[in-house]
């Protein structure tokens, strides 16, 4: 099982590597084209190459509308599109100052309230996703604008909590079975490096 979620996990983070690279380079071209939307509107004003310049403006060199609605959906897919992952190796930022002297029995007792706290979280976060899907999905709400159903960001979002949810409930499991009978099914960092 834990292959499976792993690999159904890495697949979330490679989509979400590929989504965070298509922002990058759409926050670039946004910037590029708002300083280049200043500069022809300049050289218009300033009647230096104003020809050019308004031929430029003419073709539609320019900022791109909808730059700041398509990031902030991006990005939200982005972080969700990671957390499966994150939360399957546990590379979560981690303090170890105390757990490092605590016996092999307290860290594992440790481990399975942390997992359990965290699937509890997780599922709610998920939960609450969906009804808020469902709330914009039935509200018909629009960005302003490129008039995108703001239920299209929950929904994308929606994927990676819920794949989230379901790891954490694993890792839970998995996690309260090592502390009833203490033995380890799973390594502790599962391969994440602090």
């Amino acid at each position: 099982m834990y292959k499976i979620l792993l690999f159904l996990a890495r697949l979330m983070a490679v989509l979400g590597g590929v989504m965070l690279s298509a922002l990058i380079l759409l926050t670039v071209f946004a910037i590029g084209g708002r300083l280049l939307d200043r500069l022809f509107h300049w050289m218009v004003d300033a009647d230096v190459l104003a020809g050019l310049g308004q031929w430029m403006i003419n073709a539609g060199i320019g900022p791109i509308l909808g730059t700041f609605e398509l990031i902030e959906a991006g990005v939200a897919f982005v972080i969700f599109a990671f957390l499966p992952i994150c939360q399957l190796t546990g590379g979560h930022a981690t303090v170890d100052i105390f757990t490092s002297m605590m016996s092999v029995r307290t860290n594992r007792v440790l481990r399975g309230v942390t997992e359990v706290v965290f699937a509890c979280v997780l599922v709610l976060i998920a939960a609450q996703l969906y009804g808020g899907l469902l709330t914009k999905l039935n509200s018909g709400q629009t960005t302003l604008e490129l008039q995108l159903p703001v239920w299209y960001s929950y929904a994308i979002c929606l994927v990676g909590a819920v794949f989230t949810a379901v790891n954490s409930v694993y890792l839970a499991i998995v996690r309260l079975t090592e502390m009833m009978t203490a033995r380890e099914i799973l390594p502790s960092d599962l391969g994440a490096e602090h």
